[in-house]
């Protein structure tokens, strides 16, 4: 498999064939599909050479790869479809030059699947469940209980080959706003999820302090001073990005060992499948008095990032930056296995070069990748201004993959004159810190993806998929995922409609009006400004005035509320056959939070226009309301695992040895959800808040008694004519995320009662 790896991460440069649809013998082994160039490619021109960087090898054509062992993908299978897997016959083929494809075929119980690597085979099978059973398996929810003992025939064979090479998947945030403290089981499903929608390259951040831990002890730090600088798990995302350290700390070394024992397993499992493991590179991120300590070392302050001190950065073009980037790669390699593709994001958000010459640093971070790497992709972040046109004047760009974060999000974007036919993924960022809303920029997707691929001189190579926090928005991730597997443009009215029909295990009339209106509304945001929708008033900080909970999001509705209302009354009506699925029960909490939030933005101007007329018994009467509407909020949620705190924190401390860690670990977690940092960041830079999540035990025990204090104090300055006491919020926040009471880790009450207490609320 590590030659296979080798072989589909250096093949940048190639274009599939489209998919075709043959009608054959199901038994007949199909011909691969004829070889396409990207020079000779139908309306994709050669592309842009690239400017080598001094001393750079051309690397030489790779060999096609044999044939693999399926049994990875067979053993995903028996997890994620134990009941009918057996009826899947998984059968290895070559991948020709035009790169990844898969071809289904079979009678009734005898499904034959063909496919050029573990992973494509399972998104063949995936492909098969949604297009010819009928069901949806998401992230989350799924529909496999619907699923006939005998799984049904295909119509002749169908043929589905990838328009791009890169499929990659995963924020750089994604394990903080996710859940830093997953099991093994945890991140395979989500692997396995990935391979079945056609992802075939995943960022792996988990366990990357090991490497900087064990390598800087080489250059003058005892393990004590690492332990104190490398944060807690759940801020460890942005220590890698070089914007800040410590915090959530200190680390124990078993905890660094148990990371990056669960990192190399990770690693493993995407590599046994024919996928790409991204790991973190090595670009100068170093302690304090890295210089003192290592003569002829140069380190450039990089200030301040929203309240923390950034790490110092190590000028790359100086004389100690090759041994400890061979250092950290060396360690890296012996614990986590080999990849050929490294993610770096130099300068991101605010850094500066300082007297240091960004191209000719660049050109020091790629030969140092190249050293320890041959033939690396170096993946960078398309973010702000990164990358620099500095930057990328000083690498060879046909070793570069740039996942751009804002695809989706401005309009007059020219990424092929912008970044000089760097190769790049389109990619969109559909949620920052994991917030609970429904919604997302798909109608930019489906019209700007085809048209970017196909444009005169394009450099698109690939998607990315970037929320900041995955395992919200199931169609969002569906249909994101299968622009790299569509011959064309996907209409976007038809995909909603057979979503609809496929995500409850069967068609419904109800359900296809629920989705219609989903569609219409927030999955129909435009580009512009934003790429993710509004977040929720009632996990705000309190104020009459406020408009948004994080710092950072949307301060007004993007998309009309009541497509949401009327999505729920239809959800309500579906049949009784099909309530019983997974999905189904997710959806219809999900979407009666969604509605239930939305009219938070009709009451709190209601709330506030009473309180400003001194009008007392108008005010109690809509903060009841209020009130009410938190509380009915706070069952809903409580009624699906998805949207718990209990397990979130929980396998916090689990990961902890002793009572002090275990406090240590949960305090990372709830501190990530709530303050995210000390008062200075939180307060002052204002990211409190910023990964704010309507969630069963946040609602209730953070948001509902905010709210509750701030129209106390509303009420009794009305009764006695006074202004209101001021509130400390970060104290009442921070003492929250210092406690340790326990939370569910199972849902109570009934999803469908509970929604439709929603819609009575909503229409009184």
């Amino acid at each position: 498999m590590a030659s296979r790896l080798h072989l589909r991460c250096r093949r940048v440069l190639v274009v599939a064939a489209v998919a075709t649809l043959t009608a054959v013998s199901p038994a007949a082994t199909a011909p691969a599909p004829a070889v396409t160039t990207a020079a000779s490619a139908p309306g994709r021109p050669a592309p842009a050479p690239g400017f080598p960087a001094p001393g750079f090898p051309a690397p030489a054509p790779a060999p096609l790869a044999s044939a693999f062992d399926p049994a990875p993908a067979r053993a995903s299978l028996e997890r994620l479809l134990p009941s009918v897997a057996g009826q899947f016959d998984l059968v290895a083929v070559e991948e020709p030059a035009t790169g990844d494809y898969f071809e289904v075929s079979g009678t009734a119980g005898e499904i034959r699947v063909r496919g050029t690597s573990p992973a494509t085979l399972l998104t063949g099978v995936g492909w098969y469940l949604e297009r010819v059973a009928g069901v949806d398996i998401g992230w989350p929810g799924d529909s496999l209980g619907r699923l006939p003992s005998t799984l049904p025939a295909v119509t002749g064979t169908v043929t589905r080959s990838a328009t791009v090479p890169h499929r990659y998947a995963l924020n750089d945030t994604d394990e903080g706003y996710s859940g830093a403290y997953r099991d093994f089981d945890a991140y395979r499903h989500e692997i396995d999820l990935m391979a079945l929608h056609g992802v075939n390259e995943v960022f792996v951040p988990t366990g990357a302090e090991y490497p900087y831990y064990q390598a800087l002890q080489q250059f003058g730090y005892s393990s004590a001073e690492l332990r104190d600088w490398i944060p807690g798990p759940a801020h460890q995302g942005w220590w890698l990005l070089q914007n800040m350290s410590g915090f959530g700390g200190p680390v124990s070394e078993r905890l660094i060992e148990a990371r990056a024992a669960l990192g190399s397993r990770i690693a493993g499992h995407l590599r046994s499948l024919g996928m790409a493991p991204v790991l973190p590179g090595f670009f100068g991120t170093v302690p304090p008095e890295f210089a003192a300590r290592n003569p002829g070392a140069v380190t450039v302050p990089q200030g301040r990032w929203v309240g923390f001190a950034r790490p110092d950065w190590l000028d790359p073009t100086g004389p100690v930056f090759d041994r400890l980037a061979a250092t950290y790669y060396r360690f890296q390699q012996r614990r986590f296995g080999d990849s050929d593709m490294f993610k770096m994001d130099l300068l991101h958000e605010g850094g500066t070069p300082g007297s240091v010459d960004v191209a000719a640093a660049a050109g020091a971070v790629q030969r140092a990748l190249e050293a320890a790497h041959p033939g690396a992709t170096w993946v960078m972040l398309g973010w702000q201004t990164n990358p620099s046109a500095a930057l990328l004047g000083g690498v060879d760009r046909n070793r570069l993959l740039v996942v751009d974060g804002l695809s989706d999000r401005y309009d007059g974007l020219d990424r092929e004159t912008q970044w000089g036919g760097t190769p790049y993924a389109f990619g969109a960022i559909g949620n920052f810190g994991g917030h609970t809303s429904i919604g997302a920029n798909t109608g930019v997707w489906v019209d700007r993806f085809p048209a970017w691929l196909t444009k005169p001189g394009s450099a698109l190579r690939g998607i990315a998929y970037l929320p900041e926090g995955t395992g919200g928005n199931p169609a969002a991730f569906d249909l994101f995922t299968e622009l790299a597997w569509q011959p064309g443009p996907i209409d976007h009215r038809t995909w909603f409609a057979e979503y609809a029909a496929r995500r409850y295990g069967g068609a419904d009339p109800h359900a296809a009006a629920a989705w219609e209106q989903l569609r219409l509304g927030p999955y129909s945001m435009p580009s512009g400004t934003w790429s993710e929708p509004q977040d929720s008033l009632f996990t705000a900080r309190p104020s009459l005035t406020t408009t948004r909970a994080a710092r950072w999001s949307p301060s007004a509705m993007r998309y009309d509320a009541a497509t949401v209302e009327q999505a729920l009354a239809e959800l309500l009506k579906v049949a009784p056959e099909l309530r019983t699925t997974d999905a189904y029960r997710h959806d219809l909490v999900d979407v009666a939070r969604q509605a239930l939030t939305n009219r938070g933005r009709v009451l709190l101007p209601r709330i506030k226009a009473a309180y400003e007329a001194k009008d007392l018994a108008e005010f109690r009467e809509r903060v009841a309301e209020w009130n009410a509407h938190l509380e009915l909020l706070g069952r809903l949620v409580a009624s699906d695992r998805r949207f718990l705190l209990g397990p979130w924190l929980a396998a916090a401390r689990a990961w902890g040895a002793d009572p002090a860690e275990q406090d240590r670990l949960e305090y990372d977690a709830r501190s990530i959800l709530t303050t995210w940092a000390d008062r200075g960041p939180s307060d002052t830079a204002g990211l409190h808040d910023y990964a704010n999540r309507e969630w069963a035990g946040l609602v209730q025990d953070v948001y509902a008694p905010r709210w509750a204090a701030y129209f106390a104090t509303l009420d009794s300055a009305l009764v006695n004519r006074t202004e209101p006491v001021a509130v400390d919020w970060f104290a009442r926040d921070d003492a929250w995320a210092h406690g340790h009471e326990p939370y569910a880790t199972t849902p109570t009450g009934d999803p469908v009662a509970l929604a439709g207490e929603v819609q009575a609320a909503l229409t009184r």
